[in-house]
């Protein structure tokens, strides 16, 4: 009986099978030119699978924690690092990977191209950036129904995303105040997740148009959360397009600086334990900033943008869309809101990050 093929990008389609996967808690084993290694998420890690696969492990498992989780545990690390297990046990993984204030007493060791790509399809998952990788030597048999992945797909996925970015919908949506608004729907750039760009009157291309790349903040933009400022950036940039010729805001499915939803309330619980902004971050293992733009940077030649007026506070995002070819001609700042709630968020990212941001503590109450 011959095989039925299916068109489309092969690679494409195993990592976002196996971003399914590692979300769902099951295992994944991704190939390499050099060896196989079972790999699967440690959020929520089953303690049955774990009793299934110590065998298979046979002593060979480790856990991948990224450099930001790996300085929380007050090792002075640059890059991921890997920890021996001995036995796959849920609880020791958790401890290692999950417990605020836990502690490493074993050797960390540098990690395999495998380890890197484990994290990296946990970060694609939006889940806590950490892994349990299980080498499998050859010859060892494992279920037909575990999804094989390359390592050269999970690599070249983020790059295949932008490359086939594409608009799957567009259409007038008239707003308060700029009833001559489209938007405009792109699929991929991030993971599974379409972006929208919304473009307010209308902006004179052949000019430098006012752009603004604005991070969903379900928190912020919808339900006017105190502990932020991103609702009211999010509408103040909007308004002075609406009354200025127009502009794109880019609405980019990027919640937390790129963590995801749950990973960001995580991060608001250490922060109601005196984490900062960045800090919270770091002890779940992401970095300060877990976004890309260049996803963005096509979004904008797509719609015919070369010249950019960028309305931010973050010099990162104007740097990212100038290395991704693009003339940001000028900087225009969009300040929030300054309340007793939000200061420290704002000050860590004045402080912090750079972020080109001035408010009033005493005006605020603090």
């Amino acid at each position: 009986m011959s095989r039925v093929r299916l068109p489309g990008d092969s690679d494409r389609i195993a990592v976002e099978r196996a971003i399914a996967e590692i979300r769902m808690a099951r295992p994944v084993l991704i190939q390499a030119g050099t060896g196989s290694a079972l790999a699967a998420g440690v959020e929520e890690l089953d303690p049955d699978l774990c009793v299934a696969l110590d065998p298979i492990a046979a002593g060979r498992a480790r856990i991948v924690l990224p450099a930001s989780r790996l300085r929380c545990l007050e090792l002075d690390r640059l890059r991921a690092g890997t920890i021996a297990l001995p036995r796959v046990e849920s609880e020791r993984i958790a401890m290692l990977a999950l417990k605020i204030g836990g502690r490493i007493e074993e050797p960390v060791g540098s990690p395999a191209p495998v380890d890197e790509d484990a994290l990296e399809l946990a970060r694609l998952a939006l889940l806590l950036p950490a892994a349990l990788v299980i080498p499998i030597p050859p010859g060892i048999a494992l279920d037909r129904t575990i999804l094989r992945v390359s390592s050269a797909a999970v690599r070249g996925y983020r790059g295949a995303q932008v490359r086939d970015l594409t608009i799957v919908g567009r259409t007038p949506v008239p707003l308060e105040g700029a009833p001559g608004t489209e938007f405009v729907v792109f699929r991929g750039g991030e993971g599974l997740r379409d972006q929208v760009a919304v473009l307010l009157g209308c902006p004179d291309l052949s000019q430098p148009v006012a752009v603004r790349l604005h991070s969903a903040c379900l928190t912020g933009d919808l339900f006017g959360s105190l502990k932020c400022d991103c609702g009211d950036q999010l509408r103040r940039a909007a308004h002075w397009m609406a009354e200025h010729r127009g502009g794109i805001l880019l609405y980019l499915d990027q919640e937390g600086r790129g963590i995801g939803i749950a990973n960001k309330i995580r991060a608001y619980e250490l922060q109601a334990q005196g984490y900062d902004t960045y800090e919270a971050d770091e002890a779940l293992g992401f970095e300060w900033d877990e976004r890309r733009f260049d996803f963005a940077a096509e979004m904008l030649r797509q719609l015919g943008v070369r010249r950019i007026r960028l309305l931010t506070n973050n010099p990162e995002k104007a740097a990212a869309l100038r290395r991704a070819g693009l003339d940001v001609v000028s900087e225009h700042r969009v300040i929030g809101r300054s309340t007793p709630e939000n200061l420290r968020y704002l000050a860590a990212k004045r402080d912090r990050a750079g972020h080109v941001i001035e408010f009033d503590a005493s005006a605020a109450g603090y």
